[in-house]
């Protein structure tokens, strides 16, 4: 068996083993090789000592920032690869540190300390595949399976448990029967890790084609790290627009989003706020009255909690916040001013995903955003006027005719506002017109000085 190693990494198990020491790619890049998907990077481990390592590299950049858990950083032609010395580690009184580490001159025994029986097997050209714990039958079945005794594993790290869900979105894979088990009676040390590892996985979790299947099988672990998602299991939307309770509803508008981390977010939070606002109508029929004002905040606190970046978490709170409101071609510039060309067609994408969720008779939406869009884009294409700076005048012009201080501010809004309706068109001749206009039968609504 021959593996398509990237040229770094066969540089440095070459560098390695000419050294006198036994190292080998290790983990992640392993499992995707093997599947035939290209690996993200490259993880090395060895038998030499993490100053060995670092004696072996001296001519290359080195970070030792993983230094005191025996990995050695080695830039090699411009890719950071790992390097880890062979381990053993005992004990986790966090679920996240082992209490001891000792390094160790055997790769069964550093497997032995791996996640996932996919994730435990080593390559190096030449010797081949080293597999101690039945990885590529896994690999072939489909499945994710516990190194050793799952509890154990868990108990070593809690992230495992949402890595497990994580490989089972990305990868399709079904978790094993005692994992699982052990991941539902490991669960409450979900609530002592960090907001970002918990965020880092459940990004890569979102983004994945088995997403959906994820939220609907595990809405109990999910549910740990974000409780915003219990209160929608198993929620009777009562409204003839719904085919699905509320969480299933969730799922499948998660499923048509595309795989971006901004748009899966806004999709999973974006009825979280429905449980608060159901109310029952005269005629039987379930409403959520403000439920797009309540998601929103809702969200804001999730995210806060799992400290997503400012930028992101605004984004996704600004979606939600308007994913129920009506888009309609006459106000397709008003929509572009106050969203922006980007948001705006995340706006679109998240309402198309919503209704694609809903009962089948109330899918014909769908084909009005599909119009919506594709009259925007041509708008776009006629570089209109969606801003400011985009107006055919500007402060100066206005000074000219007299205007001063918030005035100006003032009189351009006022402008911008008109083109935004289709009522003035922006011409430089008929701005100015305008102006002239409005004035001379507004004089009193000139700014004193």
């Amino acid at each position: 068996m021959k593996l398509p190693l990237a040229p770094q990494a066969e540089t440095a198990l070459g560098i390695l083993q000419g050294a006198g020491y036994e190292a080998w790619i290790v983990g992640g890049c392993v499992r995707d090789l093997l599947l035939g998907r290209t690996p993200e990077d490259f993880d090395l481990c060895t038998a030499a000592r993490p100053e060995e390592v670092k004696d072996v590299f001296a001519g290359h950049r080195i970070v030792e920032t993983g230094l005191r858990h025996g990995t050695v950083t080695v830039l090699v032609e411009g890719m950071p690869l790992e390097i880890t010395t062979y381990r053993v580690e005992s004990g986790s009184a966090d679920a996240r540190h082992p209490d001891q580490l000792r390094f160790t001159h055997s790769l069964r025994e550093d497997a032995a300390r791996r996640d996932f029986t996919v994730n435990a097997m080593a390559y190096a050209p030449g010797r081949g595949l080293q597999d101690f714990y039945g990885g590529q039958g896994d690999l072939k079945k489909g499945l994710l399976r516990c190194v050793g005794e799952p509890d154990r594993r868990f108990q070593e790290d809690a992230l495992r448990i949402l890595r497990a869900l994580r490989f089972s979105a990305t990868l399709g894979f079904a978790i094993e029967g005692e994992t699982l088990a052990a991941a539902r009676r490991q669960k409450g040390l979900l609530v002592g890790l960090s907001a970002e590892r918990v965020a880092g996985e459940l990004g890569k979790l979102l983004v994945g084609q088995g997403a959906k299947g994820v939220l609907l099988d595990y809405p109990d672990l999910l549910g740990v790290v974000l409780p915003e998602l219990l209160p929608m299991v198993g929620l009777d939307q009562r409204n003839v627009h719904h085919c699905y309770d509320l969480l299933t509803h969730t799922a499948v508008a998660v499923d048509h989003t595309p795989p971006q981390i901004a748009l899966r977010l806004a999709a999973l939070f974006h009825d979280c706020g429905k449980p608060a606002c159901f109310s029952l109508g005269e005629d039987g029929q379930g409403h959520f009255y403000g439920h797009a004002r309540e998601s929103a905040a809702l969200a804001e606190t999730a995210l806060r909690r799992l400290r997503c970046p400012n930028k992101l978490r605004e984004r996704v709170v600004k979606l939600i916040r308007y994913h129920d409101s009506p888009v309609e071609e006459k106000f397709l510039r008003r929509w572009l001013n106050r969203l922006g060309e980007e948001d705006f067609f995340a706006l679109l994408a998240l309402q198309r995903a919503d209704s694609l969720a809903l009962a089948p008779a109330y899918r014909g939406r769908v084909e009005a955003l599909d119009g919506i869009e594709a009259q925007a884009r041509k708008l776009l294409q006629e570089t209109p006027c969606l801003t400011l700076r985009d107006l055919a005048v500007n402060g100066r012009d206005l000074m000219a005719l007299g205007l001063e201080g918030r005035a100006i501010g003032a009189a351009l809004d006022r402008l911008l506002t008109a083109v935004l309706a289709g009522s003035l068109s922006n011409e430089r001749a008929a701005l100015l017109q305008n102006l002239t206009d409005f004035d001379a039968k507004n004089p009193d609504k000139k700014e004193k000085k």
